[in-house]
């Protein structure tokens, strides 16, 4: 893989009705969205319920991956507060030659930009070949990145800090060193992100929204007219009505029945909640073929 750029989704995870990961249904999924516009996907990240997966679950799926044919587009998510876990999932992704991590700070927890690049910095000194996209995302982490932070991890650490996943829109406009892929967190901002120099969205929308983004995208690196720009921000903006991995299940879940199954604390849209976002969906005119 070389400098990361263009669509990926922030990969659902299928789980079977017993609540176990059901590793193959997760991989064909991310090969459907890579084959239907997608360049690549992020498995385990947030959207994929990372955090409340067990870490044997984890490297189950892992140890699937490059049974893929998709296998150079993938980029794992380690989705742990723990060192420890976080260290061993990437050594064994690395084992087995997926060497790209979107890593957030571990959540809950009060720290500051210090703290951050220490955290960082274990990581990369227990493991120096890993390729780290940093998670910017202050409503889950609690943390938000400075751009000073982002500046002295990528000078401490030029080769493996590598790209941004900026979901708390404080970086992605404003570092403007040609050295990083920065990456938006919403369809939202895929056109204005790439306007000003970003490389491309890692969104949970995308798993639906694949063939679209793509197309905004491939549209603007020909320099051609937006035709689908506002539908494609207009379907995230129903989706930030509702939860929004509860939402994508729900709606997956009239696709395949097997996405109705999501981990505790999770849950579908109550009815109501999934009829309205049917109703604002077919306002729009979107279906996806699945």
């Amino acid at each position: 893989m070389n400098k990361i750029q263009g669509i990926y989704a922030a990969s659902l995870t299928v789980f079977n009705e017993d609540l176990s990961l059901n590793a193959e249904k997760t991989i064909s999924h991310a090969d459907f969205l890579i084959d239907n516009g997608c360049h690549g996907v992020v498995l385990l990240g947030s959207t994929g319920q990372s955090q409340l997966i067990s870490i044997s679950e984890k490297i189950k799926l892992i140890n699937l991956i490059p049974q893929s044919k998709n296998f150079d587009n993938f980029i794992i998510g380690t989705g742990s507060n723990s060192l420890g876990d976080t260290i061993n999932l990437i050594k064994i992704s690395i084992s087995l030659n997926l060497n790209h991590f979107l890593i957030m700070p571990p959540a809950y927890y009060s720290y500051t930009d210090k703290n951050v690049i220490e955290y960082f910095s274990k990581i990369i000194e227990s493991v120096s070949e890993c390729k780290i996209i940093l998670y910017n995302f202050e409503k889950l982490a609690g943390y938000k990145f400075s751009l000073n932070c982002v500046e002295e991890l990528k000078n401490k650490f030029p080769n493996q800090i590598v790209g941004i996943k900026d979901s708390s829109y404080n970086i992605y406009d404003k570092y403007k060193k040609n050295d990083l892929s920065i990456f938006v967190g919403s369809e939202e901002k895929l056109l204005s992100g790439l306007k000003v120099g970003c490389h491309g969205a890692i969104s949970a929308t995308c798993n639906i929204t694949s063939s679209i983004a793509r197309k905004v995208f491939d549209d603007f690196h020909s320099n051609k007219i937006q035709t689908q720009n506002e539908k494609l921000c207009n379907i995230r903006k129903v989706f930030k009505q509702f939860n929004l991995v509860s939402g994508l299940h729900s709606y997956m879940s009239q696709k395949d029945p097997i996405f109705k199954n999501v981990l505790p604390i999770m849950d579908l849209l109550p009815k109501e909640e999934e009829k309205k976002l049917f109703e604002e969906l077919k306002k729009l005119d979107f279906n996806i073929n699945y």
